[in-house]
C-alpha cells in the first residue's frame, strides 16, 4: 500500500467543507488548503490525522475559527494562516501542539490578542504575526519560549510596547 503523504486542494474557491472521512487519510503529512476562500471550518476528523505535520490554510477568507481538536495533532510542525483575516482568536487546543515549530499568522486583521498559552509551546521557532493590525500586546509569557528564533512585527500599528519577558529571549 502506497502512503499518502500530500493533498494539495489549492485554489478551490468554491469548496466549503472538507468531508469527514479526510480522518482515514493517515499516512497525510501535509494539506495544502490556500486559497480555499469559501471553506468555513475543518471537520472533526482532522483530529485523526496524527502524522500530520503542516497545514496552510492561507486565504482561507472564510474561516473564523480553529477547531479544539486540532491539539490531538502531535506530530503538527508547520502552521500557515496567512491572510485569514476573519479569524479572531486561537483556540487554547493549539497549546498541546509541542512539536508546532511554526506559526504563521501575518495578515489575520481580525486578531485582536495572543493567548497567554502561547509560552507552552516549547517547540516554536517562528511567529509571524506582520501585519496583525489590530494586535496591541504581546502576552508576557512569550519570554518563555526556549527554541524561538524569529519574531515578525511588521505593520502591527497598533502594537503598543514591547515587554520587558521580550529579553528572556536568548536566541532573538
Amino acid at each position: 500500500m502506497n502512503a499518502f503523504l500530500q493533498l494539495n486542494l489549492s485554489g478551490c474557491l468554491n469548496l466549503k467543507k472538507l468531508p469527514t472521512y479526510i480522518g482515514q487519510l493517515i499516512t497525510l503529512q501535509e494539506l495544502n488548503l490556500l486559497g480555499c476562500s469559501s471553506l468555513q471550518k475543518l471537520p472533526r476528523s482532522i483530529g485523526q490525522l496524527n502524522g500530520l505535520q503542516k497545514l496552510h490554510l492561507l486565504s482561507c477568507l472564510g474561516l473564523q475559527e480553529l477547531p479544539t481538536f486540532i491539539g490531538h495533532l502531535n506530530a503538527f510542525q508547520n502552521l500557515d494562516l496567512l491572510n485569514c483575516s476573519r479569524l479572531q482568536e486561537l483556540t487554547t487546543f493549539i497549546a498541546l501542539l509541542s512539536a508546532l515549530q511554526n506559526l504563521d499568522l501575518s495578515s489575520c486583521w481580525g486578531l485582536e490578542e495572543l493567548p497567554t498559552f502561547i509560552g507552552q509551546l516549547s517547540a516554536l521557532q517562528n511567529l509571524n504575526l506582520s501585519g496583525c493590525s489590530r494586535l496591541q500586546e504581546l502576552p508576557t509569557s512569550i519570554g518563555q519560549l526556549n527554541a524561538f528564533q524569529n519574531l515578525d512585527l511588521n505593520y502591527c500599528s497598533r502594537l503598543q510596547e514591547l515587554l520587558i519577558s521580550i529579553g528572556q529571549l536568548n536566541t532573538l
